[in-house]
């Protein structure tokens, strides 16, 4: 069954720019290598610092096998490093996809 994921992840505003470089090879790789079949990352116009995921995963071993690949563990380290304040992140089991 299709896993939906939503999350957000926030660091200093003045931090973001640091950020940039590492959340693009963060989804590069992700898409590369991972299977994710979507993997969005978008900043908050109106909260700075804040950085938005939606993910769509095949399965819910696909997004298992995500978090645990080796590009995961340098992002977390450097999101550490950069002074993340907070990390929420939820995952959902999909139903049949619809238009709305």
């Amino acid at each position: 069954m299709t896993v939906l994921v939503f999350g957000t992840v926030r660091f200093p505003p003045d931090r973001v720019e640091q950020v940039r470089p590492h959340l693009r090879e963060l989804v590069s790789a992700t898409m590369r290598l991972d299977g994710a079949i979507a993997y969005d990352v978008a900043e908050d116009l109106f909260d700075p610092g804040l950085i938005r995921f939606s993910e769509e995963w095949p399965d819910s071993e696909s997004l298992a096998r995500h978090l645990e690949a080796p590009h995961i563990a340098p992002w977390r380290a450097f999101c550490r490093e950069v002074g993340l304040i907070s990390r929420a992140f939820t995952a959902f089991d999909a139903g049949e996809a619809r238009p709305v």
